[in-house]
């Protein structure tokens, strides 16, 4: 097992478990199904309307201050995004747009799946005396759900959750607190996850250790204000 640090905070989603990642195929995959309401049979027509609403989607969440309130409510989000992309299109149909954006958010809970060396790597982390922390974003009754679903909460002596502490990431209060909770310094712990400005530039601001996920090997951002100390495509490579 390589060199490890005191403590290891890390990211919920699209990190330990997958649940939001590849939104492109997953919205064209759910339009689709939704062809005949919108009077969209063609392929060029879904693409339309997937631009339209994920694009409005970007602008929801382009507000700091208004990501920070939609992300306890992200059907809620969903929602809007969706009227208003189809509004943008001349199909204003606020009663289609909540059953589109409904759907989308039933299917998205049913295929949440947790990435197959999760449970492993945080158990050899614990096993080899590093302390563990959890710490999401989202709201308190949909982040519990996730974490007692996929067994997690006994795998970390810290769980942090935006809904139930009053702050998410990037605020800088968040990994004080976590980092308090493990009573180690931010020199001593390391942070891991798939967002870059959560689990990178910000955790970095404080002298902690950014571990960046990739996945599906996207890159650091263009023009990135921080490099990751380290840039991981399996979680097993944590403990390799």
């Amino acid at each position: 097992m390589p060199p490890l640090p005191k403590a290891i905070l890390f990211d919920l989603d699209d990190t330990l478990i997958r649940a939001y990642a590849q939104p492109e195929e997953a919205w064209t995959r759910l339009l689709n199904g939704f062809a005949a309401p919108l009077n969209a049979h063609e392929a060029a027509a879904i693409e339309r309307i997937r631009v339209a609403v994920m694009d409005e989607a970007r602008a929801v969440w382009a507000d700091p201050a208004a990501a920070a309130r939609w992300r306890l409510n992200i059907p809620g989000a969903r929602r809007l995004a969706v009227r208003r992309g189809l509004a943008s299109l001349g199909r204003a149909d606020e009663a289609l747009a909540d059953r589109i954006a409904d759907a989308f958010t039933e299917m998205r809970r049913t295929e949440y799946r947790l990435y197959p060396d999760a449970h492993a790597t945080v158990d050899a982390l614990r096993d080899a005396g590093v302390k563990l922390a959890l710490v999401t974003n989202g709201g308190a009754e949909t982040q519990r759900a996730k974490i007692e679903r996929f067994d997690l909460g006994h795998r970390f002596h810290h769980i942090q959750i935006e809904g139930e502490f009053g702050q998410g990431k990037p605020e800088l209060a968040v990994y004080r607190h976590a980092l308090a909770r493990l009573d180690v310094d931010a020199g001593d712990a390391w942070m891991v996850g798939d967002n870059f400005e959560w689990e990178v530039v910000a955790p970095q601001r404080l002298g902690m250790v950014g571990v960046w996920y990739d996945p599906f090997e996207t890159g650091v951002p263009a023009h990135a204000p921080a490099r990751p100390a380290r840039i991981i495509k399996r979680l097993a490579e944590l403990v390799e």
